[in-house]
């Protein structure tokens, strides 16, 4: 079952929510929870708020324990943008833009645990695969020239 909460209007730009919710996805929620704990910056704070109302919703709402959540989604969405005014030479006038965002958190109890170990190791994996089929594909034209270049060869030295 799925469970969300929404933080609307944050006072902080997507760009840099964006950075500590992907840190945080495909995580269990105890897991999430240290880490944003220990991350210095005003975007773990905002999220960890979030995070923590998405497992009250699912402790009240759903009847669901919060040691079998999972963070299925962080989703930071763009909210509106304060548009104010700074002062420049010569009376004119530069815009200053203020953002906001909107910040999604889904907890799940039914998809399996994906660390970022296992993350980093399915990369690794799908790397040395494509390193793989690369050197066939290399191997396999290198042969393919060298068959015409033999047979000119073979043709100059019976001239």
């Amino acid at each position: 079952m799925e469970v969300r909460s929404t933080y609307k209007y944050a006072r902080i730009s997507p760009f840099k929510a964006r950075e500590v919710t992907r840190e945080i996805q495909g995580l269990p929620v105890s897991a999430a929870l240290d880490l944003l704990a220990f991350t210095p910056k005003k975007a773990a704070f905002l999220i960890n708020k979030t995070l923590k109302s998405a497992i009250a919703n699912a402790e009240n709402n759903a009847n669901l324990k919060p040691d079998g959540l999972v963070v299925k989604e962080a989703i930071v969405g763009e909210g509106p943008t304060f548009k104010r005014i700074m002062a420049r030479a010569r009376g004119s006038a530069s815009r200053i833009l203020k953002r906001t965002s909107h910040i999604r958190i889904v907890l799940t109890d039914e998809i399996k645990v994906e660390t970022r170990e296992t993350r980093k190791a399915k990369q690794r994996a799908e790397k040395k695969k494509k390193k793989e089929t690369a050197a066939g594909e290399a191997a396999e034209k290198s042969t393919a020239e060298q068959k015409p270049r033999a047979k000119k060869a073979a043709k100059k030295s019976n001239k």
